[in-house]
């Protein structure tokens, strides 16, 4: 075993250590996992809302949702995919309700306003634009495929199973989102 994968092992090991005290509501094991995983949940849920304060509410919701169902971890994967899990279903969840909160703002003869970002374009022309903005300027389902596959190292098969979409899907909106960044980056 080499160290890399020793170093995993004992990680594995004291979330699972951690996991059992949280589940006998020890709220000390519980900030131990909290400090152990914040920063990969907020990170995720960052790059794929690509807005500070949603992506620091989608955190807070996600580790809501995990203390009230820890005795529900299984351990059949890592727990910080278990909490990946639980932070995409929590991005998925608030666009649902902004998107129908939009067609009733919509309906109401409301402006709704639009992110200039989001179609592709840079706010201010001629700007050098890095990675981080280039990824959050994809389409929606482009840069959920990308964060997942790409930055996050899962399986198309693991994130067609967070998104709710076919592996073919995943696929196509991985080249989509590769062919996007390198047209970005280029300019």
């Amino acid at each position: 075993m080499n160290a890399g994968t020793q170093l995993h092992t004992v990680d594995s090991d004291r979330d699972r250590q951690l996991v059992r005290r949280a589940c006998k509501k020890d709220t000390a094991a519980f900030e131990a996992l909290y400090r152990r995983h914040s920063g990969n949940v907020y990170g995720l849920c960052l790059r794929l809302t690509s807005d500070r304060a949603i992506a620091e509410d989608c955190t807070q919701e996600t580790f809501i949702q995990a203390w009230k169902n820890l005795a529900g971890f299984k351990g059949e994967s890592g727990l910080g995919t278990w909490l990946h899990r639980i932070a995409v279903n929590q991005v998925l969840m608030l666009r649902r309700r902004g998107q129908a909160q939009k067609r009733h703002l919509e309906a109401v003869g409301q402006d709704w306003a639009v992110d200039v970002a989001a179609d592709g374009k840079s706010p201010r022309p001629g700007t050098q634009v890095d990675l981080e903005r280039a990824v959050g300027s994809l389409p929606q389902g482009a840069r959920d495929v990308f964060v997942l596959c790409a930055v996050n190292g899962y399986s198309y098969e693991e994130t067609s199973s967070f998104l709710g979409v076919a592996v073919g899907t995943c696929k196509a909106q991985l080249h989509r989102a590769r062919r996007l960044l390198k047209e970005r980056l280029d300019r």
